[in-house]
């Protein structure tokens, strides 16, 4: 006996059990090291919309590895709910400091190759889901009042008061009034803000990746590659702290060195951060500024070699032999007289 379609019932899955069986998807797929951060569901109808945030090692292929989490993501969500997923998008938020996988090193992949094919992915835009929602909220509960009015004037019902009064005061109010000025002025910056927020892609926050294919978009955040250039500075032989700031165009580092050559601490910072903004596969990496300043408590490195031995000895005595007749008088308290000495 077959059971009509309509006496079946219907099976719904909730956003939130999709997103924990993305979430757990995410983490199949993802490195030694790695971890899933926080991720978001949303569905509609037979289909799901899924976004992973996740945490990867350093070093590792963010491109590689983002996509092998999106395809898992996206096969086991679709065979264990039933739904359809046609988007998945998987954000990078923070690397942890940890080996290669396994899987990279084998595949002899050099920092910087992306940059070296000059391959450029495309560019991120962001969401705007709160603009998107104030804006539909206002419009929603603006043309609701106006329809209910409408219909019920159509039905023979007296006009809402708030739209009598709302016509009475644009009759008697001209474009030289105070209020009329100042309203238009803050619709006109509210259009330019809303078109600000459709035309520019946002998301300033994040640098843009060089990827293997021109359809695949990768980009890092700026705090996650602050952190990383930090690491290496700390990492320099004298360092004692670093701060670093990276910006769209440029990445500062102030470091502050504890012993050991000014000139020399610097060279060498220059070299290993460089050599950092290489593996962090940006597309366009930012010109490095180093600048280093002596910690409160350092000391110039004393000299090595001849020097040394000249302004450590004299006439090739050992230390203390040659300094005694010039001495012995310093421990002497003020006023004393040696023993068979005159005044």
């Amino acid at each position: 006996m077959t059971v009509p379609a309509a006496g079946r019932g219907t099976t719904t899955v909730a956003p939130r059990a999709v997103r924990r069986i993305a979430e757990r998807a995410a983490a199949e797929a993802l490195p030694d090291g790695g971890s899933v951060v926080r991720g978001s569901a949303d569905v509609r109808g037979t289909s799901a919309r899924i976004a992973v945030g996740v945490r990867l090692p350093y070093p590792v292929r963010a491109d590689e590895a983002a996509r092998r989490v999106r395809e898992r993501a996206e096969s086991r969500t679709a065979v264990l709910t039933g739904l359809a997923v046609p988007r998945a998008e998987v954000r990078v938020d923070a690397l942890s400091a940890g080996a290669a996988p396994a899987a990279a090193e084998a595949g002899g992949a050099e920092p910087g190759s992306d940059i070296a094919a000059g391959r450029r992915g495309g560019r991120i835009r962001a969401q705007r889901r709160v603009p998107a929602a104030v804006l539909a909220t206002v419009g929603a509960v603006a043309c609701g009042l106006l329809l209910v009015d409408v219909v019920a004037v159509r039905f023979g019902e007296a006009p809402a008061a708030w739209r009598t009064a709302l016509l009475g005061w644009a009759a008697t109010h001209g474009p030289a009034d105070s209020a009329v000025r100042i309203g238009g002025t803050v619709a006109a910056a509210t259009g330019a803000w809303l078109l600000a927020c459709a035309l520019l892609p946002g998301l300033r926050r994040r640098l843009r990746m060089a990827t293997p294919a021109p359809e695949v978009r990768a980009a890092l955040d700026r705090t996650a590659a602050a952190r990383t250039l930090r690491e290496r500075a700390l990492g320099v032989p004298g360092v004692v702290s670093a701060r670093v700031r990276v910006g769209r165009r440029r990445a500062r580092v102030r470091a502050t060195v504890g012993y050991g050559d000014l000139k020399e601490v610097r060279a060498e910072a220059v070299r290993v951060l460089g050599a950092g903004l290489l593996e962090l596969g940006l597309a366009r990496p930012p010109a490095l500024r180093v600048g280093v300043r002596r910690e409160a408590g350092w000391q110039a490195p004393e000299p090595e070699g001849p020097e040394a031995g000249a302004s450590g000895d004299r006439d090739g005595a050992p230390d203390g032999v040659g300094d005694e007749p010039r001495n012995k008088h310093r421990d002497r308290p003020r006023g004393e007289l040696p023993a068979g000495g005159e005044a």
